[in-house]
């Protein structure tokens, strides 16, 4: 039995995961982008095996549907392609608000679907990369990073082992969440940046100086600012933070702390203890670097756990058999 594993959004994590998936037996690949150059594009590098640019058409015979979208973009997808989303598909998506996308797909999917929730982080290879969309895409995008995967409750083991056999496959590790769990730690480490990018952009092409100061910015204002960047609109940022409020007001209370305590040690002209707490923030970057590199997240996985030229016929056999007679999943 094969299985079709539609992709809608094809930019640099969609076509990175069809990449990846190139030459799986029993695996196939459909993709929709609503960019009639980015879906020609995917196809063209290899990233699908088919595109479709009908969006509920791309779903009809999907056995597990990704959506790798601005999280702007997702309440209304979910809304076109409901109808048309067949008995135990598993619908897996990117964004980086899991209880948000939970709650939409709860009010908008059937029942008899089921959700779980995909948090990817690139590998140390890529991670000081700042190129973006469908020609930044690689099969290797995502060795040696770390998902966080997520499922609503009485959402089906197979469902949750799907996400997780996925994910090793793309080479990367995981830990289980609940969603909650999830927001948190993205708040901290995906949005946070982003705030932090854009007020940093507000503080200063606002300024009176900036027509100067714009000549001689650099590698160190387009790091920061590059953050900015993550998201394919302001849209999502801000639908992001909103739907994850309690916990970026928290990322962002404990930066703003953060800022001033290094504000007040200039205004006192402390060289000792700015320099101590400068020199304490390289050596957490410095160790997180190396613990990026190293990824050993996790105790080593037992070899040949998953077979990666068996994913689809595992799938076909296993898995969507096993939820075709469960009936409607439980609430």
């Amino acid at each position: 039995m094969s299985v079709q594993i539609t992709i809608i959004g094809l930019g640099q994590v969609g076509s990175s995961i069809g990449l990846a998936l190139a030459g799986q037996k029993n695996i196939k690949r459909v993709g929709h982008d609503k960019e009639f150059n980015v879906a020609r594009a995917s196809q063209k590098i290899g990233a699908v095996d088919e595109i479709k640019f009908n969006l509920p058409a791309s779903v009809s015979e999907a056995n597990v549907v990704i959506l790798s979208l601005p999280l702007s973009e997702i309440h209304a997808t979910l809304g076109y392609i409901a109808q048309d989303l067949q008995e135990g598909t598993v619908i897996l998506d990117t964004a980086p608000a899991k209880a948000t996308v939970a709650k939409w797909v709860s009010e908008k999917i059937p029942e008899e679907c089921y959700y779980v929730g995909l948090s990817p982080a690139v590998g140390a290879d890529y991670v000081h990369g700042v190129e973006l969309g469908v020609d930044a895409a690689r099969a290797d995008l995502f060795k040696e990073g770390q998902f966080l995967i997520n499922a609503p409750y009485g959402t089906p083991e197979e469902a949750v082992t799907l996400a997780t056999d996925l994910t090793t496959l793309l080479g990367a590790k995981f830990t289980l969440t609940d969603s909650d769990e999830a927001d948190g730690l993205l708040a901290a480490v995906h949005l946070l940046p982003q705030l932090a990018g854009a007020a940093l952009l507000n503080a200063t092409a606002s300024q009176p100086g900036w027509a100067d100061a714009r000549k001689v910015a650099a590698r160190p204002y387009a790091t920061v600012t590059a953050a900015m960047a993550y998201h394919d609109e302001a849209k999502s940022l801000a639908e992001a933070a909103l739907g994850n409020s309690a916990n970026a007001v928290r990322a962002l209370d404990a930066y703003i702390e953060s800022l001033l305590k290094i504000r007040d040690r200039v205004a006192a002209s402390d060289e000792t203890s700015l320099t101590a707490l400068l020199e304490g923030a390289v050596k957490f970057r410095d160790r997180w670097l190396h613990e990026r590199a190293a990824a050993d997240w996790t105790p080593p996985r037992e070899p040949n756990e998953l077979d990666p030229q068996t994913f689809g016929e595992k799938m076909g056999h296993m898995f969507f058999g096993n939820l075709l007679t469960r009936g409607k999943k439980g609430k």
